[in-house]
């Protein structure tokens, strides 16, 4: 397939190509339609010729060429394999798309300080374990890095104290960056403000600017209510304290919490325990 690709990304090899799709022609009809002299045209034919894209036969005193089509399929079905990945419906270059949509309208509204202040979001999930199980998968720090992230993110430090004014921090690599080579993506530091075992947990947390300074504060609250078969959680999340450049911040809340919940809720399906 590389041999093909790079063939093909010739412009002058790809006109032959298409010369060739039409009917098979000899060299020196090539060259001339193709408005090339013939020994550069027998070059770019030899090149397609070993990358199979083309065959050739001599007849008398001319050497015929022809298109294959077979290998023409099989880079159209790869292609065909690599866009229907890309539109997957609810895959990750959906979530890509959605995210810019929201980037777009929230650099468009942080037009001064405050300018996201009073905005909240509202999640429900229905998980598949009881309140004390899901109570560990919140506030145990090797329990929440698991899910704790958007999908394309991992936990690269964390620090929750599960007790009122106890310490939260929360650093994010990306997911692929398994060796930590590359950039922090993301941090945010906070402080625990309400605990009730089972039912409830409050906290403020900040994600950090580039510079360390605070984007905005994030005034979350988990409400957690037994059901027969399993835990209702409500989640509200409610932004203060917003600066210009909390936009990218803000624009992701919904898609990125949305997919940590989404992770807990199948981490808990997996063991509820």
């Amino acid at each position: 397939m590389d041999a093909l690709l790079s063939a093909l990304a010739d412009p002058a090899r790809w006109r032959l190509v298409s010369l060739l799709a039409e009917r098979p022609r000899s060299v020196g009809v090539l060259a001339e339609l193709a408005e090339a002299r013939q020994p550069q045209t027998t070059k770019h034919l030899q090149t397609l010729e070993r990358a199979g894209v083309v065959t050739s036969r001599r007849t008398g005193q001319r050497r015929i060429y022809a298109l294959r089509s077979e290998p023409l399929r099989d880079l159209a079905a790869a292609l065909a394999g690599l866009a229907d990945a890309v539109e997957q419906a609810g895959g990750p270059h959906e979530t890509y798309d959605r995210y810019g949509q929201s980037l777009d309208a929230e650099r468009l509204a942080a037009r001064g300080p405050g300018w996201a202040d009073g905005r909240a979001f509202t999640f429900v999930r229905s998980l598949a374990a009881r309140p004390e199980s899901v109570w560990r998968h919140l506030t145990d720090a090797s329990l929440l890095a698991q899910w704790w992230t958007p999908d394309d993110l991992r936990v690269s430090e964390l620090v929750f104290e599960a007790h009122p004014g106890g310490r939260i921090v929360h650093e994010y690599r990306d997911a692929e960056d398994a060796d930590g080579s590359g950039p922090v993506v993301g941090r945010a530091e906070g402080v625990v403000v309400d605990v009730r075992p089972g039912e409830r947990l409050a906290y403020r947390n900040s994600p950090r600017l580039p510079d360390g300074s605070r984007a905005f504060t994030a005034h979350v609250a988990y409400t957690l209510r037994p059901t027969d078969t399993g835990t209702d959680l409500d989640v509200d999340f409610r932004i203060t304290d917003s600066t210009v450049d909390s936009a990218d911040f803000v624009a992701g809340i919904e898609i990125g919490f949305g997919q940590s919940l989404d992770k807990l809720a199948a981490t808990l399906a997996t063991d509820p325990s």
